[in-house]
């Protein structure tokens, strides 16, 4: 029986890494859409880009939105795990404002990624959408080893949120934002954590590093 088994299982095995391939391969595609076009893409562009027909996007995907969706989180994810260059995320509060600093310069040093961001923060909401429960996380950690408030958390951190993209539109859409004044915002941002306009100064203050180079 067992013998049988893995022989069943064989096949599906194969099946899944062949699905997984394909997802992750128009994934990529679509980050060079987002790159280019941005979020009104059309299914057909999407289609074109991963050489492939509309109809294979919706084998794996339910929409066009959740591929879109897919892709900006996979795009934030390479970034941010390139940022923290081997530190875990939420491990500190201050590694994390860091690392937001360092997005409100990727301008000038990552390009293709800033066009991202500028297609993508014409709607906050869909960004918000997209990173929302991991990044409601990793705040919830880093803010919690730092002992700040937690009582009404969630609403802390939506609100929070939503001013880092506000912040980040100034900077990659509207262009009203220089890095120096997006530190400005965020300094005044963290009140909205229950964080000391002293303290905010300090953590904003903290001198940038930056990781080797991306080779992806």
């Amino acid at each position: 029986m067992a013998i049988k088994k893995q022989v069943a299982e064989a096949p599906k095995t194969k099946l899944s890494a062949y699905a997984a391939r394909n997802r992750a391969s128009l994934i990529k595609a679509t980050q060079e859409v987002l790159a280019e076009v941005g979020l009104n893409a059309t299914i057909e562009q999407l289609a074109n880009s991963a050489q492939v027909s509309p109809q294979t996007i919706y084998n794996y995907f339910d929409s066009k939105e959740k591929l879109l969706s897919e892709a900006l989180e996979g795009v934030l994810r390479d970034w941010f795990l390139w940022a923290e260059d081997g530190s875990l995320p939420g491990e500190s509060f201050q590694r994390m404002l860091d690392i937001f600093r360092l997005l409100f310069r990727e301008q000038k040093i990552n390009p293709k990624f800033a066009k991202i961001l500028k297609n993508t923060l014409v709607d906050p909401v869909f960004v918000i959408n997209a990173i929302k429960t991991k990044a409601t996380q990793d705040i919830r950690k880093a803010a919690a080893k730092e002992g700040f408030a937690q009582d009404q958390f969630e609403t802390r951190a939506y609100l929070w949120s939503h001013s880092l993209v506000a912040i980040l539109n100034g900077i990659y859409v509207t262009e009203e934002l220089s890095p120096e004044q997006a530190d400005a915002h965020l300094e005044i941002s963290l009140q909205l954590l229950d964080i000391s306009k002293a303290k905010a100064k300090k953590l904003v203050s903290h001198p940038l590093v930056y990781p080797e180079p991306s080779t992806s």
